[in-house]
């Protein structure tokens, strides 16, 4: 991994998945921790080659690419370790995570793995949207829920780490189908990036840029097709369709080829978060039909649209 320096004292390392770092003298913040304990030795490897201190950490989100590795810094190092109310209780029982996304019944034994949890951690201080002092370091925690139920971004020394607030393109057409867990509130943390004043932004996966607005812009016009993409379905199969052919039929349209019952699990939360949208939007109707979960096409509503 790539240490990148941007400014001063704010600094990313370029991944797969993308760990901020901000110096202030004999203070230093991890903002995520990456996915497991060989990508944090990485880190802390390349901070000492350059004597940088590790006392902070802020995780913005718990998805375990995002915080894996926290867990051996915490064997390695005294950090204080922050994260938004509701992602911190995952952090500290992980196993929550492949629970929500096996609708709640005791996951399978293959579902507990590093991509879908991680080692628990402490997290010494929980954080709500607004303007902390903590030792050395000033910030904003900005709240961007829908990839997560309540991610948080942190803006300090005019650089915005936003977590999975948007994606790199690049990372938007390698999963063709990203994960979200709510389309409405991931369209309206998009629309709140464009209002932030800052120098620059770094997403959890892609490339610090200055000029970040316009990939916001090209995030919610992909999300946007995706949704489009569903009224399609339902205009040329005519009729209710179960939850799980819609599932089906949204990867063979986006060309997603599913192998593991981890990965159908992580498609099926995405695709339900783009239905729930028209549902609420009153597009489309779920219901129960003959003891199985439908979705129908609202024609009323959408033609009076």
């Amino acid at each position: 991994m790539n240490l990148i320096q941007i400014t001063e004292t704010c600094f990313y390392f370029q991944g797969v998945v993308n760990i901020g770092y901000v110096n202030h003298g004999d203070e230093g913040l991890l903002i995520d921790a990456g996915i497991d304990k060989t990508t944090m030795k990485k880190i802390i490897k390349k901070l000492e080659e350059h004597q940088y201190p590790i006392t902070h950490l802020y995780i913005t989100h718990a998805h375990t690419d995002h915080f894996g590795g926290a867990s051996y810094l915490q064997t390695t190092k005294q950090v204080h370790t922050m994260a938004p109310e509701l992602e911190e209780a995952i952090l500290r029982y992980p196993i929550l995570e492949p629970i929500y996304l096996f609708q709640g019944n005791t996951p399978l034994q293959e579902m507990r793995n590093k991509f879908l949890e991680g080692e628990a951690i402490a997290v010494n201080e929980v954080l709500t949207e607004g303007t902390y002092t903590i030792d050395g370091f000033t910030f904003s925690i900005i709240g961007f829920p829908g990839h997560s139920e309540n991610q948080m971004g942190i803006l300090i020394d005019d650089i915005l780490y936003c977590g999975d607030a948007y994606f790199g393109m690049e990372q938007l057409h390698k999963h063709k189908i990203p994960y979200i867990v709510d389309a409405e509130q991931t369209l309206q943390s998009l629309e709140k990036l464009k209002t932030i004043q800052c120098s620059g932004a770094v997403p959890g996966h892609g490339v610090y840029e200055t000029k970040f607005i316009e990939t916001v812009n090209q995030n919610i016009t992909y999300h946007s097709e995706i949704l489009d993409s569903i009224h399609v379905i339902f205009d040329v199969r005519e009729g209710a369709l179960s939850h799980e052919k819609l599932i089906r039929a949204m990867c063979d349209r986006w060309k997603v080829t599913i192998t593991h019952v981890s990965a159908w699990l992580l498609y099926r939360t995405a695709i339900t978060a783009y239905l729930t949208k028209l549902v609420k939007d009153q597009n489309v109707t779920i219901r129960i039909q003959d003891n199985t979960l439908t979705f129908d096409k609202n024609n009323q509503k959408i033609e009076e649209g």
